[in-house]
């Protein structure tokens, strides 16, 4: 199913409600957008398997250029808002998107693009009031001249999306292309909504995160497939979610823990005041949840709070539900898609409560990475090629319930957000005065961890509060805000091995202490 079952069934009906303006798309409206995008995007040569990239905030127009990818067989490449036009470039030019849709509101970091991605032919932009940034043209009059008609052939497309790895570079997440057709199936996530969470046509989902992350995208898709609403929070603030869940009459949400975290921290009488009683499937992801808050949520919610793992590149996948949980605290779930396995670094199965790195078996590998057949390699296990990890390592057990202990390639998770410290140090290692740099994540309360630099400086220079504010002052200048340290120590000499491999883990153990988990 997608929005052309429903147009037909509800097409008034809204898919997707702006939750601050309440400005809505209908389903009729959706089918026929998408329509005309894809009779587009056809025109100028796209053919399924080809690609094309957004770059946009959370706008009701983001969910157009979804299901004129998903209806075309093409693969959708979504790029963060927050990254700078080199980043942005890179990844443009990286998938090969030969059309790409951003917005006026991104059009500072958008009108740079052409320079990264000679290969994009078609260049549109939505909600241009006065002039459309040099280069691209207005989406609104190059999808009018196009009829609101279904291809003669509507494939199922997939969504190809970038997850950075230790090098620094953006990996994409690239699997093969179904034979399914749009018209067959909610899809494997709509599946699992149904199954897992009870959602049906009559539910209203709330989605606080930012449209270009893995779960907000594919869940909004697969509610919309299955017929429900989708109320979209231009970006996520404490009261609007309680007023939207009130307004909206939310039935299902999904958060990061950061999220919970900041709601709780909301005076009692504020947070009290509104009627959460239509809310009945909370599901978090993305980041460990502290056990503290999470019991506090049970406490002013009750028992509907579920939660997942998994990555990007959907090579497995645990669930946990509100009982499970409260009989196994800590615990991220058991799986569901895939077989589990830890494993030690000999590569053999390690026994009942020993932590060792996670793999999930699939009848065989279910996803590379594009055009980087070594970072493909990497994640298989050397003697089962169907099995892959993403880097985490955890434990299971003697129940079969998986808990995570650590993450293998140091990955900071910020507010539920993915942060890679090897892109911050290779950009930090440029500045004049730093001989060598370690970032890691170190604990806060609110966000999980936040960043912090490490700083061996280069001979003669000391290292004091003026350094440290020039330091940041050059990270704002070279990489996304959000990617930035908070703040900057200086060691006399980082830990290096005799190899010139940096040994993170002395560095890490100064400000987490030798605990069994690094996970606040």
């Amino acid at each position: 199913m997608y929005p052309g079952t429903w147009a037909e069934k509800t097409p008034e009906k809204a898919a997707v409600i702006n939750s601050v303006t309440g400005e809505q798309t209908t389903y009729k409206e959706l089918d026929d957008r998408s329509n005309q995008l894809a009779q587009l995007m056809w025109d100028k040569g796209l053919r399924p398997g080809d690609h094309v990239a957004i770059f946009m905030e959370n706008n009701l127009r983001f969910f157009e250029v979804i299901w004129a990818a998903m209806r075309s067989g093409l693969y959708l490449t979504t790029i963060n808002q927050y990254l700078t036009d080199e980043e942005a470039g890179y990844i443009l030019d990286n998938c090969g998107a030969g059309v790409i849709i951003s917005s006026q509101r991104m059009a500072g970091v958008a009108s740079n693009l052409h320079q990264f991605a000679a290969n994009c032919h078609t260049w549109l932009m939505v909600d241009c009031v006065d002039r459309v940034a040099d280069g691209y043209e207005r989406y609104e009059d190059a999808i009018a001249r196009y009829p609101a008609e279904k291809l003669a052939d509507e494939p199922a497309g997939q969504f190809m999306l970038y997850s950075s790895g230790t090098t620094g570079r953006p990996k994409g997440v690239i699997r093969p292309m179904s034979k399914r057709k749009i018209t067959d199936d909610a899809g494997a996530v709509g599946g699992m909504q149904k199954t897992l969470w009870g959602v049906t046509e009559d539910s209203v989902y709330l989605s606080p995160a930012p449209l270009y992350h893995s779960a907000p995208l594919s869940f909004c898709t697969a509610m919309q497939a299955l017929g429900g609403t989708v109320v979209m929070m231009p970006r996520f603030d404490e009261v609007g979610a309680l007023e939207a869940i009130e307004k909206y009459k939310v039935t299902h949400s999904q958060w990061v823990p950061t999220m919970f975290t900041r709601i709780l921290k909301m005076p009692e009488e504020i947070r009290t005041r509104y009627d959460l009683s239509s809310h009945k499937v909370a599901i978090h992801a993305a980041a460990p949840c502290p056990e503290g808050i999470k019991r506090q949520m049970f406490d002013w919610w009750g028992p509907i709070i579920y939660e997942y793992y998994g990555g990007t590149e959907l090579n497995g996948l645990t669930h946990c539900r509100p009982q499970e949980w409260l009989d196994h605290p800590g615990t991220v779930g058991k799986p569901v898609l895939g077989v589990l396995h830890v494993c030690g670094d000999d590569g053999q199965e390690l026994p009942v409560g020993e932590p060792g790195l996670i793999y999930f078996e699939l009848p065989k590998m279910s996803f590379s990475y594009h055009k980087d057949a070594g970072k493909t390699k990497e994640s298989q296990h050397p003697q089962h090629p169907n099995w892959s990890a993403l880097g985490d390592v955890g434990y299971v057990d003697n129940d079969g319930f998986l808990y995570l202990t650590d993450r293998a390639t140091f990955m900071i998770i910020s507010g539920g957000v993915n942060i890679y410290p090897q892109e911050i140090e290779d950009a930090l290692v440029m500045h004049p005065k730093i001989a060598d740099v370690a970032v890691i994540g170190v604990p806060n309360e609110e966000m999980g961890e936040e960043v912090k630099a490490v700083v061996q400086t280069a001979a003669g220079v000391v290292g004091d509060d003026a350094l440290a504010a020039e330091i940041l002052a050059y990270a704002r200048e070279h990489i996304a805000h959000y990617k930035c340290p908070r703040s900057v120590d200086f060691m006399d000499e980082l830990p290096r091995l005799p190899t010139g491999k940096l040994y993170k883990r002395l560095v890490k153990d100064r400000y987490w202490g030798k605990t069994n988990s690094r996970i606040v």
